[in-house]
């Protein structure tokens, strides 16, 4: 059970497009409303009670639903009643006093804002019994979320909601996820929705409590943790338990939401974020996810057009951002690690001994991260990496390859190809330096393989950098599997044991 520690009351804005006969009913609604705003001030001020204003709004508006007649009475008991007030802005009606040219486009202009700000008013006071509000409700359809509007006689107009999140703290994300979650368990939460019209067009400003559960369910009980995975698109899932072990894991893909629409894509993240974080619960597991700061999604002429069209049209954080809220909603508990390396070392270290994928071996290793475990390079792998005469066989390979690549560049007349040609060869060139590098520090190494097993005279534990992990990723991955671009690591099993190559 989750438990609540404090509520926040907060508001965020969003803007609605509407056809033009919608846009018409709308506005006379606004106006009819506002107008019911007015008169219950007027009501307030001289003593009226509650239910005497209802009665008397309802004779003076009777084809305006009742509950916008309770909001209009909510509405005019936020004006003070013991001070003059000008609806419409006393600023602006000062203005129009002052401007006696009727014809004079200024006027014009300022009349137009006092009428809207004086007549285009809309609110709803929410309630968990009306599904969160009932006149003024957010409902999703096709995937895209629209605001049905009541305009009476069981009638209503759907509007388009226009909203993206700005960041990926932005509150908007918060509603969002609260509404899915609201949906999905039928437990509704309250919201009040006023739409204001504003230079013709209509904009809206929802009210609603955040709760804030306490964190019941912690990296104490182990981790779900997530790699995100361009290529192909997927989520890799593993799940560790609290002394590091790998329970199980899954694959999930998401080849699907390339074809949705923005909005159809950001719906279905919301139910994805939902059904990762009902697995962490039926797991009894925090949930253990990367922190990622930027996004390298390539350039054009790169010669990788079909990864980069998918990068671009892919925020892995939107989808990271919406499982952290909904996770934080649910009283679930959210570590956000450096992903340096992790795909590096589980392909490297996990994916041979256990006999997995390499992205699953990636998230793995995320889940080992948040838990605090540090990674330890395997003896023979250390061995290997100081053994000269494999080293020398290891740059010989690099060397053949980019003699391959130059060739290729040379007779390849497509531009596109040639990048994509380029961008290989300086990454095989990267790669030689490496070891090339490693070839000439084995002179002011210590011919023992002491520390390999990662002692130090501190912890006992030497923790392998990250500059470790590169070269030994070059070093194994086209030596010993035959190609610079690699998914099966398997073939590394009988080196990580045995030693062999």
């Amino acid at each position: 059970m989750v438990i609540i520690k404090a509520k926040m009351y907060i508001s965020v804005q969003f803007k609605l497009q509407l056809n033009s006969p919608d846009r018409k009913k709308l506005l006379e609604l606004m106006r009819k409303q506002s107008s019911a705003i007015r008169s219950a001030y007027k009501l307030l001020k001289t003593k009226n009670s509650h239910s005497q204003i209802y009665q008397k709004l309802r004779q003076l508006f009777p084809d305006l639903p009742t509950k916008y007649i309770d909001s209009a009475i909510y509405k005019a008991k936020q004006y003070p009643t013991d001070k003059k007030v000008v609806f419409g802005s006393k600023a602006l009606f000062e203005k129009l006093c002052k401007n006696k040219k009727k014809e004079s486009k200024e006027r014009q202009q300022l009349k137009r804002k006092w009428k809207e700000q004086r007549q285009g008013t809309l609110i709803s006071v929410g309630s968990k019994a009306d599904k969160g509000n009932r006149l003024l409700r957010f409902e999703s359809i096709n995937g895209e979320l629209h605001l049905r509007i009541t305009t009476g006689n069981r009638e209503f107009i759907y509007t388009k909601v226009l909203r993206k999140p700005s960041n990926e703290k932005d509150k908007w994300n918060t509603f969002l996820a609260m509404l899915w979650e609201s949906s999905k368990s039928k437990v509704y939460f309250p919201y009040t929705v006023e739409l204001k019209l504003r230079d013709g067009e209509i904009y809206g400003n929802i009210s609603f409590e955040v709760p804030t559960p306490e964190i019941w369910l912690t990296k104490e009980y182990g981790v779900i943790a997530i790699d995100t995975n361009a290529s192909p698109l997927h989520l890799a899932l593993a799940e560790v338990s609290p002394d590091g072990n790998l329970l199980s894991y899954q694959s999930i893909s998401l080849h699907e939401f390339m074809s949705y629409s923005k909005n159809r894509r950001d719906y279905e993240e919301w139910l994805l974020a939902h059904r990762i974080v009902e697995i962490a619960k039926e797991k009894g597991k925090a949930i253990a996810i990367e922190n990622l700061k930027k996004v390298n999604k390539g350039f054009r002429g790169n010669g990788k057009a079909k990864l980069r069209k998918r990068l671009h049209h892919w925020n892995f954080k939107g989808l990271l951002s919406k499982i952290e809220r909904t996770a934080k909603l649910n009283g679930v508990e959210v570590i956000k690690v450096n992903p340096a390396f992790t795909s590096v070392i589980g392909a490297l270290k996990y994916a041979p001994q256990l006999g997995i994928d390499k992205d699953i071996a990636g998230a793995y290793v995320i889940g080992r991260r948040a838990l605090g475990f540090k990674e330890e390079i395997p003896e023979n792998y250390l061995k290997l990496l100081s053994d000269r005469e494999y080293l020398e066989y290891a740059i010989y390979t690099y060397e053949e390859k980019e003699k391959e690549l130059k060739e290729q560049f040379k007779k390849e007349t497509n531009k596109y190809k040639r990048n994509a040609i380029n961008s290989e060869l300086k990454q095989v060139q990267k790669a030689k330096d490496l070891l090339l590098e490693k070839l000439k520090s084995l002179q002011s190494e210590p011919s023992s393989c002491e520390g390999a097993k990662g002692r130090n005279s501190e912890q006992g534990l030497v923790k392998a950098s990250q500059s470790v992990w590169q070269v030994l990723r070059v070093a194994f991955v086209l030596p010993l599997l035959g190609k610079f671009f690699v998914r099966d690591f398997s073939p590394l099993k009988s080196v990580m044991i045995e030693g062999k190559w």
